[in-house]
């Protein structure tokens, strides 16, 4: 997958996802750490405030985030595929594991939108980038831990 340096590729899905946590830390979030913030401070004495150092912290985590995800829609490139032709991120794929006969789904996403327990894999991770620009009917070969794994492509589709 060529892309930019400073690229991020998103899905239309991973890019909302991201539109949405933006918005919600900056508008209810900050509210509610400001809110626990000004309690904490009326406790009293900050040294030893471990209500407010705890807020505090979740704030800096939080205004941190706001700025990492900020920067991610500013670099990103939204790929919204409709071409089933070829592997590309957003598709989905369906896959013969060659040895045990198991189809098994996946769709291929951004890094930031992975997810194992979703079946939603990396365009990075070792089968997602094998499965880029593959054609169905292809045989995939995957270097995992307990050795090569042969995936057979089945089907790819769009969302």
């Amino acid at each position: 997958m060529s892309q930019n340096e400073n690229e991020v590729i998103l899905t239309p899905e991973g890019y909302d996802k991201l539109v949405q946590e933006l918005d919600e830390l900056k508008t209810v979030k900050r509210r509610e750490l400001a809110a626990r913030i000004k309690l904490a401070i009326s406790y009293g004495d900050l040294k030893e405030n471990s209500e407010y150092h705890s807020a505090k912290n979740d704030q800096a985590f939080m205004e941190t985030r706001i700025l990492i995800i900020d920067k991610m829609l500013k670099k990103a490139r939204v790929v919204d595929s409709k071409d089933t032709s070829t592997v590309q991120v957003g598709s989905i794929v369906i896959l013969n594991d060659v040895e045990f006969s198991e189809k098994i789904e996946y769709r291929v996403v951004s890094p930031s939108e992975a997810d194992v327990l979703e079946n939603r894999i990396s365009y990075e991770s070792p089968l997602g980038s094998t499965l880029i620009g593959k054609a169905v009917g292809d045989i995939i070969s995957v270097n995992a831990p307990m050795g090569v794994i042969k995936y057979e492509l089945l089907e790819i589709r769009a969302l």
